[in-house]
This record gives C-alpha cells, sequence and structure tokens, in this order.
C-alpha cells in the first residue's frame, strides 16, 4: 500500500532465488481465449511491493516503485522518477469538460476508468504507456498500438476485458476481497435488471392508459396546491442530499498519475473526461551529464550512485518542479498535509529505475574496479599483499619522517570478500563476474580501465582503499534490498492466503463438538441465555 526473495551477495553470484524481474506465467496471446464479457477487478493495496509486483507481471521489467514521504526536491530528485502516483480517498469531484478540452492531450494515451476498483491498474497503464524510454514489454506493446486510435471510452474497456490486466491484478488481491468484487459485480446485475423489469412495466402501464388508483389521484390533485408542492420537492432535495453524504461517508480510496509527456506535465485521472495539463516543459532542459566519473587517481573521489546504473535524460529532472504545486494543492485538499498531519489519507508512490539493478551493478563495477587496480599494484611490487602490515607498522613509527607504498592492512580482508564472494582465497579460483543490467555499462567500464592503466603507480594504494570502500557501501545496498525483497515477499503470502477454509472448519468442528454454544453464552438450542452478557 511482493517480489522476491534474492541470495545474499556474499554468499552467491547466482540468480535470485526470487528474481527482481520475474517473467509472468501467462499464455501465449494466440493461445488465450477472447474475453467479451469481462469480470471485476478487486481491491490491492497502495504499497510500494504490491505495485512493483504488478508492473512486473504485466511483463515491465527494470522498474519498482517506491514510496515519498516528501516532494521537496532533496527528497525527490536524486531517484529521478519517471512518473508520480497519487493515492487519496476520493470525494465526489465537479469538473467541467471544457477544462480538458487541449488538442496537444489527443497524443497523450489516456483510459478512462469503466470498473470498479481498477484504478490502480488504470493509474499505472496511464502513466507507463506515455514514457516512450521505458520497454513495458511485448504484451503491452501490442495493447498499446492496438488501442492507441481509441477514444479514452474504448480504451478503458479494452482494459476491463483484458484478461492480462486483470488477472495480474487479482493475482495480488486478497482472495476476500476477490470474493467480495464477484458479490458486488452479482448484486449490482441483479439490482440493474429489477431496474429494468420496473421501468418496462411502467412503460407499458402507461401505453395501456391504465388510471391511477383512487388514493394516487388524490394525492396527485391535492399536489397542486404550492405548499404541498414545495413540501414534495423539499422532500425529494433532501433524499438526494442523504444519497450523497452517505457517497461521501463511505471511504474510498482512489489512484491518479503525473507524467512528463509530449512536451507537458499531466494530470491522468482515469474518472476524468481526459488529460489534464499541470504545466509545460522547458524546450531546452539543462541535460545533467552522462559521463563515467571514476574514483580521481588520488582515490578521494567517487563515483555517484545515480549516474551509476541507469543515466537519465534532461526533461525527467526538471519536471518535477512543474508537478511539485499541483501535488500541493492535491494534498492540501485532500487534508492530512501541512498542519493537519496527524490525520494523513493519501499516499505518494514514484516510478523509478530497479534500486536492486543498480545496487548490483554498482557493486560489480566497483568489484572489477578493485581487480584493475590490483593487477597494477602487481605489476609494480610482488607479493604486495604479505608487505603491507609490515610497512604499515614501519610506517606509524616514523610518522611524518617517511613515506611508505602502502594501504590499510584492515581492508584486505573486506577486498577478499568483495572479489571472491564463494572463497576467500583468491588463488583458488578465478573472481566471477556479475550480471550486468544498465546499457552503458561496459563503455564506462572501458573508461575508467584506461584511466587505471594511466595512474602513476604512486596513487594506485589510494585508488585501491577508495575502490574498496566504494564496494563495502554498495555491498550494504544491495543486501538492504535483498532484505527488503525478502519482506516484500513475505507480506505477499501472507495477504494473498486464503484464510477462509480455515475458519470455515475450525467453527465446523467447534459446533460438532458442542464448544462452539457455551463460547457464545447460548444453550444447547443456540439460544441466547437470560441474563446471559456478550463477552468481549
Amino acid at each position: 500500500m511482493s517480489s522476491d526473495v534474492r541470495p545474499t551477495p556474499s554468499t552467491s553470484n547466482a540468480a535470485p532465488d526470487i528474481a527482481p524481474n520475474p517473467v509472468p506465467d501467462v499464455a501465449e496471446p494466440s493461445e488465450r481465449p477472447l474475453d467479451l464479457v469481462g469480470g471485476p477487478f478487486a481491491v490491492i493495496e497502495s504499497d510500494p511491493g504490491v505495485f512493483t509486483s504488478l508492473i512486473r507481471r504485466l511483463g515491465i521489467q527494470h522498474l519498482e516503485l517506491v514510496e515519498l514521504y516528501d516532494i521537496e526536491p532533496w527528497a525527490v530528485d536524486h531517484l529521478n522518477p519517471h512518473g508520480l502516483i497519487f493515492c487519496f480517498m476520493w470525494r465526489k469531484d465537479t469538473h467541467r469538460p471544457a477544462d480538458f478540452d487541449d488538442p496537444a492531450a489527443e497524443r497523450v494515451w489516456f483510459a478512462n476508468q469503466l470498473s470498479d476498483d481498477a484504478c490502480a491498474t488504470h493509474a499505472i497503464l496511464n502513466v507507463l504507456l506515455n514514457c516512450p524510454d521505458i520497454d513495458v514489454g511485448e504484451e503491452l506493446r501490442v495493447f498499446r498500438k492496438e488501442t492507441e486510435e481509441m477514444s479514452p471510452v474504448m480504451k478503458g474497456l479494452a482494459i476491463t476485458n483484458s484478461p492480462i490486466l486483470r488477472e495480474a491484478h487479482n493475482s495480488l488481491a486478497r482472495p476476500a476481497d476477490i470474493r467480495a468484487a464477484l458479490n458486488s459485480l452479482c448484486i449490482s446485475t441483479l439490482e440493474a435488471e429489477k431496474a429494468k423489469l420496473k421501468k418496462a412495466a411502467q412503460k407499458q402501464s402507461a401505453g395501456r392508459g391504465a388510471k391511477p388508483p383512487p388514493a394516487k389521484r388524490a394525492k396527485t390533485a391535492a399536489s397542486t396546491k404550492p405548499v404541498k408542492g414545495k413540501a414534495k420537492e423539499n422532500g425529494k432535495a433532501k433524499s438526494e442530499e442523504d444519497e450523497e453524504e452517505k457517497e461521501e461517508e463511505e471511504e474510498t480510496y482512489h489512484f491518479i498519475g503525473y507524467v512528463p509527456a509530449h512536451g507537458k506535465v499531466w494530470e491522468l485521472d482515469g474518472l476524468k473526461s481526459g488529460p489534464l495539463e499541470v504545466g509545460e516543459l522547458a524546450s531546452t532542459p539543462s541535460a545533467p551529464s552522462t559521463s563515467a566519473v571514476g574514483p580521481s587517481t588520488a582515490g578521494s573521489s567517487s563515483l555517484p550512485s545515480s549516474s551509476l546504473s541507469h543515466p537519465t535524460p534532461g526533461p525527467r529532472m526538471s519536471w518535477m518542479d512543474i508537478a511539485r504545486p499541483a501535488l500541493r494543492m492535491k494534498m492540501d485538499k485532500y487534508g492530512g498535509s501541512g498542519n493537519d498531519g496527524s490525520n494523513i489519507r493519501f499516499c505518494l508512490l514514484a516510478i523509478v529505475d530497479d534500486l536492486f539493478e543498480k545496487a548490483s551493478d554498482e557493486v560489480e563495477f566497483w568489484r572489477r574496479d578493485l581487480l584493475g587496480l590490483e593487477r597494477r599494484l602487481g605489476e609494480g611490487e610482488d607479493g604486495w599483499r604479505e608487505k603491507v602490515c609490515l610497512l604499515s607498522a614501519f610506517c606509524c613509527l616514523l610518522s611524518g619522517t617517511v613515506r611508505f607504498w602502502k594501504v590499510d592492512p584492515a581492508l584486505l580482508a573486506s577486498a577478499q570478500t568483495i572479489l571472491f564472494p564463494n572463497n576467500t582465497n583468491s588463488n583458488v579460483e578465478a573472481p566471477v563476474k556479475r550480471k550486468t543490467y544498465a546499457q552503458d555499462f561496459a563503455s564506462r567500464r572501458m573508461q575508467r580501465d584506461i584511466e587505471i592503466m594511466d595512474m602513476p603507480q604512486r596513487n594506485l594504494p589510494g585508488a585501491w582503499e577508495e575502490s574498496v570502500r566504494q564496494a563495502l557501501r554498495a555491498n550494504v545496498a544491495l543486501e538492504d534490498e535483498l532484505v527488503k525483497a525478502r519482506r516484500v515477499k513475505t507480506e505477499h503470502i501472507k495477504r494473498t492466503w486464503d484464510y477462509e477454509p480455515f475458519f470455515k472448519e475450525f467453527i465446523t468442528r467447534l459446533h460438532h463438538e458442542g464448544l462452539l454454544n457455551p463460547l457464545l453464552d447460548r444453550d444447547a438450542n443456540g439460544r441466547k441465555k437470560r441474563g446471559a452478557v456478550g463477552k468481549k
């Protein structure tokens, strides 16, 4: 409001047991039956782990959703979000269709929400299908191409009738919520059928020219008086107000999206008639540098995490400045922000590059950095590892008087763990390369290798120490991602497990053993005992 567990990086270089981007088990498009009726969408939680699992089940790789606790630049800009999903408690909101009559919005992929509780899937699709730099997978590519010329209503109908989208959505819902969605669909269908039959009966009765009964006729005649007519109108208005108040009392959460597309920032609400322009992007945004920056020859600088894995284009660096005022207005409107921070009724999710992949790439970058530096160190001094401790001790005695070529001996063990996670003996096996995810990883690694080859011999120890420290820092971030994946996986199992059969069988056994009635303060016949007070 479930992704997968991976082995710890210190024990295995193999693929995670629970992959960060699992391929959904779905049939080929040609093997899927056509679904012209559709089905209900169940309620799902507005949890980043749930939404991450949803996009992966839809076939979208290399992305995840994280929850934002602030919208200030220091909390958001380093994530370089592709889009935002805002969850809030929905209230009836009037809007004019003219507010959404924008010719530029015709190029935006936008679908109306036609199915209850499908707003999460609608928000994700409305955002991601407007991001040209994101690979949405084969299924969604075909879906986008087939629906791009449709109206928003027909796009919404296509989502509702898509088995792939519905099954992926409902796979993350609680079994009780799925049953509730089916029950709600049955009730709505029955009520619609009753209303249809009632309307047909009234139309048939009017066609026959049947006269109203005397009581009705007297009431109609009396209603011609102004006072009575006013009372009737007031009663009708009061009834409508009561219905509106009842609707407002029901807590219903809704999801909307924010995304930069076609030179503008858009608010995409499936319950509105079209995309709403938030603001216009700068025509020539300042693009951040994407050059490969590694440790300096003196070993004093480090490679920033954001530039290490997935460099992002300039427009995404500035669109948040346009969306931020609109987000503040939404937060103020739907409560819980500003002074009223004790009852927050909304949450904000950001679609970002996969943090596990970024951390894994960073660990591998610095691991290869260590390999290159140790090759250079071996060229200048044979057996340099064995001499480190003696040289360091001697330098402590002569500190400030004699300079020795040395490295920190405490980092040697850490370096061995990073280079050989399965075996600390470097003579047994060569380091195994990890899988990399960033498309520009090889080019940045080649540039860094050239810098190491040209590095003076006296600067190698400092660069080696800095690489070890950066690798350890990246390894901690990777471990955190693995812990998060395990937690999300555990929550997913508990959420989607059906506990109802157990409780049903448990109550049945209590009844058969004659233990249920005493627990409920009832007699053998199931009637409430006189003077019995219900247990709390």
